[in-house]
């Protein structure tokens, strides 16, 4: 069946096609990752490349062994290829992954390229390889919350009657024009292919699409006067239309960027048609990265003389930075800082991050419920409860109702268990998954965003997500899985189930307190005083 695409999309309702709703579950994501997928067709759920599985024979194999997957057996998976049913323990984890991995001499991107084409690896992304995309729903509060952190650090606390110019509309930059419109910011995002931001016009994540500047400034400055916000998507290249604001004089407040950085599939260069672009990467890719890294040149240095003006500017975490001087040759774009540098790393000190669960009912009520939950047992933290109130009014759910709010180390834990407690109850439809976005304390090692500038100087090491994984494994997590992006990151994954059984309430503290607990520690180990008082604070590491 190689090479039949098909379009897919989650079961939903009570009916079990597996041995149990542990499994079941992870059959639900692995198709709403699908469901939510920018090229389904391709088993592609974002970045232009990062794969749901190798191939559709691959992804036929997946379904038929989740399928007769008993409790006590675990289904081992190789870069979105299905290679072994293993008999293990009742309350281990049902999948294991390792998704892109290559010995650090072999990790660039021509060699990621070579063992893509032979179908020996994929391109994880984050939560694509392993099952845990829930659209652009699942990093608009962490774009919300890195806005709304800059607008505290530089505006007084708002974004009201600020600029905000960005680029990218696909899987992950597509919250952007959402977030920035909850964050109160006049948002400007610029985007080359116009089915991108016309996904985003038709999912409510942006409200206008225009074919100029002109127009897209029109509008965007006038929201910025009016200090009303609003979203616009400009068909343009950044390439371009950066460095001719920059030409008219015009100073956005903030500057950022989310583009698709991939230089075959994904950054589409200014110098030639997007069509023919698209033919390039098919018939002859080497041609095409020479004006892909031109382009992401120009795009960087014209951010960093947003930076020169007075403009805040930072990168958001696609490696924009690191191609544009490598391989394009662009000055100044380390003077750039990390979002994670600039706003985050204060919320990983206390276990803070993106924390997410699924209803796999695909009952919006059951999501609703949980909302009521939190605002009810979560009245000592206002910021996820104003957060949760605003989800409710803004995020419009893609696939699977899904909700995403950052909590810390224990109050996960807490809350799963108490969503547990539902399900047992009979007060959800089916059961909740709990996941999290590979942005999180422990879980990455990536020098060029979660980990740039630490203290003590471990960017780079990539012990702690393996760590993270093999402690969740231990723990008793549904599917843990090891991810790596070339020569540039390595991060980690964890999922489970809350069923309503006994052991799932004991899987679910464990494993939620062990995942947290090691990015207190990972941060404690580094020297961050916010984080050594949290390891105090909850009697963590020895």
């Amino acid at each position: 069946m190689t090479g039949m695409p098909r379009r897919v999309s989650a079961q939903r309702g009570t009916t079990l096609r597996c041995r149990g709703w542990r499994q079941e579950t992870i059959l639900r994501l692995l198709e709403n990752n699908l469901e939510n997928a920018e090229n389904p067709d391709a088993l592609v759920v974002y970045m232009s490349v990062a794969k749901a599985a190798r191939d559709w024979e691959c992804y036929e194999r997946i379904v038929a062994a989740l399928g007769r997957l008993e409790t006590g057996q675990t289904l081992v998976m190789q870069s979105g290829k299905p290679i072994g049913i293993f008999q293990t323990r009742s309350d281990g984890p049902l999948v294991v992954m390792a998704n892109g991995n290559l010995v650090p001499a072999w990790s660039s991107d021509d060699h990621v390229d070579e063992f893509v084409g032979k179908g020996l690896t994929i391109v994880p992304g984050f939560t694509a390889a392993a099952w845990q995309y829930i659209g652009s729903q699942g990093i608009v509060q962490g774009t919300y919350e890195t806005f709304m952190a800059c607008a505290r650090k530089h505006f007084g606390g708002s974004m009201k009657g600020r600029w905000l110019l960005t680029g990218g509309c696909g899987g992950m930059g597509g919250a952007q024009p959402l977030a920035g419109v909850m964050a109160g910011a006049a948002t400007l995002v610029v985007e080359a292919d116009p089915a991108k931001i016309q996904r985003r016009i038709d999912t409510g994540y942006c409200q206008h699409m225009v074919p100029d500047l002109d127009a897209a400034l029109k509008l965007v400055l006038a929201g910025k006067s009016a200090g009303t916000p609003i979203s616009v998507g400009l068909v343009g290249n950044c390439a371009d239309v950066l460095p001719e604001i920059l030409r008219r004089n015009l100073l956005p407040d903030v500057v950022t960027d989310q583009t698709s950085t991939e230089p075959v599939g994904g950054y589409i260069p200014a110098s030639i048609p997007l069509e023919e672009t698209r033919r390039l990467w098919i018939n002859e890719p080497e041609s095409v990265k020479p004006l892909v890294y031109e382009a992401m040149r120009m795009h960087v240095e014209a951010m960093s003389e947003f930076q020169r003006r007075g403009s805040v500017v930072f990168e958001y975490g696609n490696n924009l930075r690191n191609r544009a001087t490598v391989a394009g040759g662009a000055k100044h774009a380390f003077e750039i800082p990390s979002f994670v540098d600039l706003f985050l790393r204060p919320y990983f000190c206390e276990g803070i991050g993106p924390f997410r669960w699924i209803a796999v009912s695909g009952d919006p009520a059951d999501i609703h419920a949980i909302d009521e939950l939190v605002l009810r047992e979560f009245t000592g933290n206002e910021q996820v409860r104003s957060w949760i109130r605003k989800a409710r009014e803004f995020v419009k759910f893609q696939g699977l109702p899904a909700r995403i709010a950052w909590l810390g180390h224990g109050e996960r834990s807490r809350l799963a268990v108490l969503v547990n407690g539902m399900v047992a109850r009979g007060e959800l439809n089916a059961p909740i998954a709990f996941t999290r976005d590979h942005l999180d304390a422990a879980s990455a090692a990536m020098p060029y965003r979660e980990t740039e500038n630490m203290r003590d100087g471990s960017d780079a090491i990539a012990d702690w997500p393996i760590l993270n994984a093999l402690l969740n494994g231990a723990a008793g997590a549904d599917l843990v899985t090891v991810h790596q992006l070339g020569d540039y990151g390595q991060s980690a994954g964890v999922t489970l189930v809350a069923d309503g059984t006994a052991g799932a309430a004991v899987r679910l503290q464990r494993v939620l307190d062990c995942d947290t607990g090691l990015g207190v520690l990972r941060l404690a180990d580094a020297g961050y005083e916010t984080a050594l008082a949290a390891k105090k604070r909850h009697a963590l590491g020895l």
